[in-house]
Order: structure tokens, then sequence, then C-alpha cells
């Protein structure tokens, strides 16, 4: 970046550009590390994802997010991947390198972080609800961490058959596809639930998985990637039924935390993001 600016931009390309905590967090780092950067939230459409992409370039941004729904639309417009970016082909998280910019994905990497601090991961079975951006990192970089299984959980065949056929092509876990047409039974002695769609994401805070609740055990780990609110209906449920739960928080802060490696070389305090957070939350 030019040496007459003042800060370093990242930002994030989301829509809608409202109700996004992750400024607050990725600016209160900023603070706290004496980071003279700055992180900038941008509406961007479906149809503007192109000249976004270059738009930041062009102005010298030191990198950006991109949140639902650009995750996976967003790597046509890149110069290339990182490792795990390239299994998953979903994107969260674009670095300047030179004058290249290069995708990562830090989704899958903060959310088995979270998952560690309940549960280690490896050779445990696994449901898990979507096919989406946000599905694909979390079920890659479990897979990497030794998971035994993965059902996937979603509506839509073809997208979720893909998931599928990913995760047991490129990595070493054992995947298989259930169609959700019905209210979805975890199958007895499933280690750990997780929902990985948008439903009871702000502002449908009511959203329910259609989950047969009594199916959720106690002991079992059901995890929720939705952070906004982070007390969803589904935690609230898995609560009541005696299993462990984690909120998206964790998920969220940790990303950010890699995000700011990835940009800056700088590690930065999870703590104080994860305060930020929940103080614009609560």
């Amino acid at each position: 970046m030019a040496k007459n600016f003042l800060s370093q931009l990242v930002g994030s390309f989301a829509m809608p550009a409202a109700e996004n905590p992750t400024v607050t967090m990725m600016e209160a780092a900023f603070r706290h590390h004496d980071m003279d950067w700055r992180y900038l939230n941008c509406e961007v459409s479906r149809g503007d994802l192109c000249d976004a992409v270059w738009g930041a370039k062009a102005m010298g941004w030191a990198g950006f997010n991109c949140s639902v729904p650009h995750k996976v639309a967003v790597i046509e417009h890149l110069d290339g991947l990182g490792q795990s970016a390239e299994i998953m082909q979903a994107v969260n998280t674009i670095v300047r390198r030179g004058d290249k910019l290069i995708g990562e994905n830090t989704d899958g990497k903060g959310f088995v972080q979270a998952m560690r601090t309940v549960i280690d991961p490896k050779s445990k079975t696994v449901v898990l609800f979507g096919a989406g951006g946000a599905a694909r990192a979390v079920s890659v970089e479990l897979a990497l961490a030794g998971v035994r299984s993965i059902r996937v959980v979603n509506r839509t065949a073809e997208r979720g058959q893909g998931l599928v056929d990913l995760l047991n092509e490129k990595t070493p876990t054992s995947a298989e596809l259930h169609v959700w047409d019905k209210t979805f039974q975890v199958p007895l002695g499933t280690d750990i639930t997780i929902n990985a769609t948008t439903i009871g994401l702000y502002p449908d805070v009511d959203g329910r998985l259609d989950l047969d609740i009594s199916s959720l055990t106690p002991g079992m780990v059901v995890a929720d990637g939705i952070h906004n609110p982070p007390r969803t209906p589904l935690i609230k449920d898995a609560e009541a039924r005696g299993c462990v739960s984690l909120d998206g928080l964790g998920m969220l802060v940790n990303q950010g935390v890699i995000a700011i490696k990835h940009w800056s070389g700088v590690d930065v305090d999870a703590a104080v993001m994860r305060k930020a957070v929940e103080d614009v939350l609560s």
C-alpha cells in the first residue's frame, strides 16, 4: 500500500451490511494491539462482486473477508487459492500477496479450534446440516482433524452429494448424504451435531432446524455456526436435552484471529475480540 495512506485497509464483503459485529471485533483487536489498520464493512450484491474485488485490489487493500452469499462465487475473481481453500472450493478470507489476491478459508480452522475446547474431533461421528460454503469449510477441516464419518444433511440432493463426493475423494473421512425432505432424527451414537446453515441467523432469530429434538442425547456435542444471536433455538434446545453446546462466537472470533494473522502477521488477543462481540450482541 502507498506510504501516504494512514491505515492499512481490510474489510468484509457482506449482504446486507447492517448488523455485522465483525467490524467491532476486528477494530477492537487493532486498537488493543496499536495497529494502524481499519476494517470496513461493504454491502456487495451478487452482480457487483467482480467490481468489488477489483476495486479492493486497485485501492491497495491488504485483504478482505467474504460472507454469505459470496464464499464460493468470489473464487473466479481471485488469482489463486490456499491449500485448504482449494480442497473446499470455498473462501472467506482474501489476502493480498504482492500483486495477487489469494483466497484462504479461516472458517473451518476457527471452528475446529473452538470445537477442541469441548471435544477432540478425532475418530468422532458427525451429523452436519447444510452443504454451502460454511459447511464445506467446517467439514473439510473436521475431516483433516480426523473425524471418522460425516453425514451431510441437505435439502438439495445435488449440492449435498457434491460435498459428500469432495469429502470422500479429497479427505480421509467417510461421508454420506441424507436428503433432508422431512424431520430429521440424529442417529443414535452420533458424537457431534452441527448446524452449518443460515437457519436461526438474525433477523430470523426464531428459525429452527427441522429436527427431532428428542434425538439429541445427553452428552452429545451440539454446535451452531450462527453467531448472531449466539444463543440460537438449537443451542437452547440442546442444553435442555443435556447436550454439550458450542455457540458460533468461538468460530467467529477464531477465524478473525487467523485472518488478521494472514493479513498482518500479528497474533491478536482472542479474548479482546470475543468481549467486543459479546458487548455488541448483548
